[in-house]
């Protein structure tokens, strides 16, 4: 690497390995300041800090000779080994899906779905072996209402190893059906690895459904464990009564399937390595084989842009905020897209207004949920290559501690120039929002906006983890966002935006980025940037994350509101 700084010019390696993590990138020029070799060797821990040229040179000489630095091209920000995305659905799970009707001996498990009061069993199956399945039915009280379960084992001149008995109840919509999926991923073990599903009583879009399901539950984010668990391995072969429409109708869960997967990795990465510019990264790197152009903004380029509010949150750490933008046109050429804005806010400390909850900030990686969640649904919605336009617009920051950093009662300037008092650092969510929004209706042209951010606590105590709290005054966007809910599962709660009047005002600055009621505040000074676009905003605090399986989703961040966003978008597009 040639490094040009303060009249040294020469050819050195060194090793800089923060963490013991060491990514090596290409040797390339650079020019770097004295401040930033200082903090390079200071955060490698291999030096003390070295101010003058003469030091360096002599430093360099005796002590670095030999070794190789790892050097962002424009940025002393370290890469991490773990800070990556994987760019294909397939390479997530080691499960299969078979659509055909294939007889198979000697199945580790047979899965027959009964409906509510309708047990048939097949002809083909042993008098003995039905005699004993009906015999358990009515001992257990099994009736096929959903959520029911019968495993019986070695039943006599029987195919199958197991036969589990899974009610579907009356009528099977498609979150229920996502649900019997998980149920049926959560009782295979790693010992089973033939699955026949006899499916012959389900149509397509459930068969579909239900193995969605048993994706979403079989997702794992094992990167940190020494000895991850295996996966499971198994093959679910899909008895239908048309397998062609079941497997078409399952590819279209897939890329919804990778976004959700995506969104979790995105929001269970510690922040030591989920930091702005690495996630902006891993973004890129998950939409790369997606019709999807991504643009990521540099914090110099933020900063060029006006977006003093979201430069502001991040200046107090050494990794600097950046914006992400995706952008996928399904729709006509000249159509203006929907936009999605996320927050993501890759850790947070409270800044100045520091979290004093132990239990409170060792999940703030979830901070960027939001974020997560929108770089999911556009990729869902690439994937099944909706016709319509859709911006993903992804503010990033990293809101620490330090002598650089946002002092309560600071006054930073957003993108439209809105001078904002900040009166509470730890209510940073809504101030890179801000230029979220501003970005999305004025250098995108958005037509409406949905935002997405894990906002409040107000919010998490009026509503609990049941619910999403949704701010609208446009009654077409909370109707398809409350469609959205129904079908997802991913409930929604309107609450009142008004009139709370002066809930934001502030005596120094145009507005505050506080006020109360809490959730109502962070809503309004939103609905400030997004001014006469129609807007839609959604607090999902308390619904990103969860510390056991439950569902379709598995212990840690569950990627809420990638399938609700998605399915908004195709709801809002198909109403206009």
């Amino acid at each position: 690497m040639l490094i040009k700084q303060a009249g040294i010019l020469g050819k050195i390696t060194f090793i800089v390995q923060p963490n013991h993590a060491f990514l090596p990138l290409l040797a390339e020029t650079c020019v770097i300041t004295s401040d930033q070799l200082s903090f390079m060797l200071n955060y490698g821990k291999v030096a003390p800090i070295i101010l003058s040229i003469e030091e360096v040179n002599m430093y360099m000489k005796n002590w670095l000779k030999g070794l190789t630095l790892s050097l962002a091209l424009s940025s002393v920000a370290l890469a991490t080994p773990d800070a990556h995305a994987v760019d294909q659905f397939t390479d997530y799970l080691k499960t299969q899906h078979h659509f055909a009707h294939q007889h198979i001996d000697g199945a580790d498990v047979l899965v027959l779905p009964v409906a509510e009061g309708g047990l048939v069993l097949p002809q083909k199956w042993s008098d003995a072996a039905k005699q004993i399945i009906t015999d358990a039915v009515a001992l257990e009280g099994f009736e096929g209402k959903q959520g029911q379960f019968l495993e019986l084992l070695a039943l006599p001149e029987f195919y199958a190893k197991r036969l589990w008995l899974v009610g579907t109840g009356t009528e099977l919509e498609r979150a229920a059906a996502e649900r019997i999926g998980a149920t049926l991923a959560s009782k295979l073990s790693d010992k089973m690895n033939t699955v026949v599903v006899h499916g012959k009583d389900l149509n397509p879009n459930q068969i579909a459904a239900i193995a969605h399901g048993m994706d979403l539950r079989s997702y794992r984010f094992d990167r940190y464990k020494s000895e991850p668990a295996a996966r499971p391995e198994y093959t679910v072969h899909w008895h239908g009564r048309d397998e062609a429409a079941a497997k078409a109708a399952y590819a279209l869960t897939q890329p919804v399937a990778h976004g959700i997967f995506v969104a979790r990795d995105i929001t269970n990465l510690p922040g030591g390595d989920g930091y702005p510019k690495a996630i902006a990264e891993m973004a890129a790197e998950a939409v790369a084989n997606y019709d999807i152009k991504a643009t990521v903004y540099s914090p110099e380029q933020v900063k060029e842009l006006g977006m003093g509010a979201l430069y502001g949150v991040s200046q107090g750490s050494q990794h600097k905020a950046h914006l992400l933008v995706l952008e996928y046109q399904g729709g006509a050429a000249n159509e203006a897209p929907i936009a999605l804005v996320g927050k993501g806010n890759t850790f947070d400390t409270g800044g100045y207004n520091l979290k004093t909850s132990g239990s409170s900030i060792v999940r703030m990686q979830t901070d960027k949920a939001g974020g997560a969640a929108v770089i999911g649904a556009v990729m869902a919605l690439a994937g099944q290559q909706a016709k319509v336009n859709v911006a993903g617009v992804v503010p990033l920051s990293h809101n620490l501690i330090s002598g650089t950093a946002l002092l309560p009662g600071d006054v930073v300037v957003t993108g439209d120039g809105t001078r904002v008092e900040v009166v509470n650092t730890d209510a940073e969510g809504r101030l890179i929002l801000a230029d979220g929004i501003w970005f999305a209706r004025d250098q995108l042209k958005a037509r409406a906006i949905a935002d997405i951010a894990t906002l409040t606590g107000s919010k998490a105590r009026a509503l609990g983890t049941d619910y999403a709290a949704i701010f609208s005054e446009h009654d077409a966007l909370i109707g398809a966002m409350q469609a959205a809910g129904e079908l997802t599962e991913e409930q929604v709660w309107q609450l009142p935006l008004g009139p709370y009047d002066g809930i934001i005002d502030s005596w120094l600055a145009d507005v505050q980025n506080v006020g109360s009621p809490g959730a109502q505040a962070g809503a309004r000074f939103l609905q400030h940037f997004a001014k006469d676009t129609p807007w839609i905003h959604i607090d999902m605090a308390a619904n990103a994350y969860s510390t056991s399986a439950k569902g379709i989703h598995p212990a840690g961040a569950n990627g809420y509101g990638v399938r609700l966003l998605s399915e908004w978008v195709k709801n809002y597009s198909d109403a206009e």
